[in-house]
């Protein structure tokens, strides 16, 4: 019981979380923390219209649809430091490998970004 109340008020003490650090230091970890989800949503949205754009093109969506043809500028864009890697015979089957190694280095550069910035 005592060691719980010694817990209880080294967690609710004005300079020390319990952990050693300040509430400042406490502060701080949890902006990085949000800082990180944000990069986090920002990967998954890129990655999104990425992935949505090889659907639209491998589907052969309708490209005088404004949706489907915003969608696919967007991924085009996204995607232009990628393109031509691999140059294939059909243009759907470049567009899908080489928009999915964009996808594919998005996430991981964004994971690996996320995570630093957590540390």
């Amino acid at each position: 019981m005592r060691a719980l109340r010694d817990r209880f008020r080294r967690r609710h003490h004005d300079d020390d979380d319990g952990g050693g650090r300040s509430r400042v230091g406490s502060g701080a970890i949890a902006a990085r923390r949000g800082v990180a989800r944000i990069v986090d949503l920002i990967t998954a949205v890129v990655v999104g219209i990425i992935v949505l754009g090889i659907l639209l093109v491998v589907l052969k969506a309708n490209p005088e649809n404004g949706i489907v043809d915003a969608l696919r500028d967007a991924a085009k864009w996204l995607s232009k430091p990628f393109d031509a890697i691999f140059e294939m015979d059909k243009r759907r089957t470049e567009i899908a490998v080489n928009w999915g190694i964009a996808a594919v280095v998005y996430i991981i550069v964004g994971r690996v970004l996320a995570r630093l910035i957590r540390r």
